[in-house]
């Protein structure tokens, strides 16, 4: 995986490299002030431009970039980016206005008027405000207040903002004989988004045919939803992975959720287990057998390719246990070479026990419930106590999957453990 990181990282520095130096190319050495300001602006204008091919391109569910780095570590590189991606834009647009008004002796409203009267330079600034609507709404203390239909709603502008950007770099400088490089490089996302976010979830409904089977109680407020289908071997979705599930009825057809499979693909069904907070975990526990069922995916990298030792330490907290109890009955391991670590609240809350007892016994894996309050005098998952659980610890690989502040607090503690940060393997998610 961390190979996989690398060539990526590489390969979107390597092309805001070559970006610069078609800038370079073009290039024009001058002391005029409005030149420095044009200079300055083209450079920016580029530099935003790749900068939303590669926030689409992460976004894009390419199989093998998702299964390579993770999908969540995708997540944080758009969010991150997207923040540099505004402030090229509203850069861009400074420099411009200012080099403009230097060159006319003009005023900045003055300028900003007969700028906006171009009509590649109104579309511009119609995608500048388009991606900055899209910027407020996921800032943290927004998105809080939005529901998911919303905030994702909102985010389908940045395809409109894209448009409107490419129209206006059309009009922009010409790129001389480089030119085909942005061509291709719009033509290359374009076509992996239409692949992979169109065309390859409408092909996967039509060859698995999926419908939903059983909803069954597994504890409080946790239901799992069990879907039969054809060919589901076609799919290759290993434990760990997640889906996106779109279940057709009424009040749940408009939004794709994603949710781990809890158990390994078997025969013709899939299953997943859902914690009931939130409108539609509720309206899951309510889905009838033989509703229709849309799942694209499989997504995330917490699989067994990611192991490098022998041993194998599994630590869940909460409805996080889905995927590592999929991974506890599969993960290849001898007698003792397992253990799961399970934090809960109380014993009530504890969700697939009696099958994670089994799989233990099965295995000779080790079981271990971690039971009281998160907020509680003593911290089952601090560096000390896991180390007298397991005294060698860092000899283990480590899954971790749980509640964002859990995950964050148990990855500190295993580090001060001195389990080596290679050997600790995560995927966390928050809306």
């Amino acid at each position: 995986m961390r190979d996989a990181v690398v060539r990526v990282k590489g390969g979107i520095l390597g092309g805001a490299g070559v970006v610069c130096l078609l800038w370079a190319a073009q290039v024009r050495p001058s002391a005029r002030l409005d030149a420095l300001f044009a200079t300055a602006a083209h450079l920016t204008g580029l530099l935003a431009g790749y900068g939303v091919l590669v926030l689409l391109l992460l976004m894009a569910r390419v199989p093998a970039v998702e299964h390579g780095v993770g999908a969540d570590r995708l997540a944080r590189w758009h969010a991150a980016g997207g923040r540099h991606v505004l402030l090229l834009c509203f850069g861009h647009a400074l420099f411009a206005l200012l080099g403009y008004a230097v060159h006319g002796g003009r005023d900045l409203v003055t300028a900003a008027r007969e700028l906006l009267g171009y009509p590649a330079l109104a579309a511009a600034g119609a995608g500048t405000a388009l991606f900055a609507v899209v910027g407020f709404t996921s800032a943290r203390a927004v998105r809080r207040r939005l529901t998911h239909e919303t905030w994702r709603g909102t985010h389908l502008l940045v395809y409109a903002a894209a448009a409107l950007a490419f129209v206006h770099q059309l009009a922009g400088p010409d790129l001389g004989a480089l030119g085909w490089f942005w061509a291709l490089a719009h033509t290359v996302v374009a076509a992996l988004l239409v692949w992979y976010r169109a065309v390859v979830p409408v092909r996967q409904a039509l060859r698995h045919s999926l419908r939903v089977a059983e909803v069954r109680a597994e504890g409080p407020g946790v239901v799992s939803v069990v879907v039969y289908g054809d060919h589901l071997a076609e799919l290759r979705a290993e434990p760990g992975q997640f889906l996106r599930w779109r279940f057709l009825e009424r009040r749940l057809w408009y939004t794709a959720l994603p949710f781990s499979l809890s158990a390994p693909v078997r025969d013709h069904t899939l299953r997943i287990t859902v914690k009931g907070l939130g409108g539609h975990s509720r309206r899951i526990r309510r889905l009838r057998p033989g509703t229709r069922v849309i799942a694209t995916g499989p997504f995330g990298a917490l699989t067994a390719a990611r192991r490098t030792r022998p041993k194998v330490l599994l630590i869940a907290g909460g409805v996080g246990i889905t995927p590592l109890r999929a991974l506890f009955e599969t993960l290849p391991g001898g007698p003792g070479d397992l253990t799961l670590l399970y934090r809960a609240g109380a014993a009530e809350q504890l969700v697939l026990r009696s099958e994670l007892e089994a799989i233990a016994a099965g295995r000779q894996a080790g079981l271990h419930y971690l039971l009281g309050p998160s907020d509680g005098a003593y911290d089952p998952l601090a560096a000390g106590a896991l180390r007298t659980l397991l005294p060698d610890l860092a000899e283990h690989d480590v899954y971790l999957c749980g509640p964002p502040g859990m995950a964050a607090a148990t990855h500190a503690s295993l580090l001060r453990a001195g389990v080596p940060a290679g050997q600790i393997h995560a995927e966390c998610f928050t809306f």
